[in-house]
């Protein structure tokens, strides 16, 4: 699953926001019980893992110049939620950037 959140802020000042608030992510899923694990690969790709509800989704976000591109291995077994996480998505990451 890949969500495009489109910005005007310049890729380094998304990098900066996004950097500063990375560990906000667990606030975003729902039940508060959820294990985040962020990680910076490369100067504009975060690498997550989330594990909440007996489920593990790994995922990216990449860093662009007018957007950041959440890419998310959704497990099968969750593919019926999928328009649901991907507005979710949408929301906390344009969240993320403020």
């Amino acid at each position: 699953m890949r969500v495009a959140v489109p910005h005007s802020l310049g890729k380094d000042e998304a990098r900066s926001r996004l950097k500063a608030r990375a560990h906000e992510v667990s606030d975003f899923i729902p039940g508060g019980m959820a294990q985040v694990a962020i990680d910076w690969p490369a100067e504009d790709r975060m690498a997550m893992h989330v594990a909440a509800m007996g489920q593990a989704i790994d995922g990216t976000v990449e860093v662009e110049d007018y957007a950041v591109v959440f890419s998310v291995n959704l497990p099968a077994m969750l593919s019926f939620v999928q328009p649901m996480i991907e507005r979710a998505i949408a929301d906390k990451g344009r969240k993320l950037l403020t």
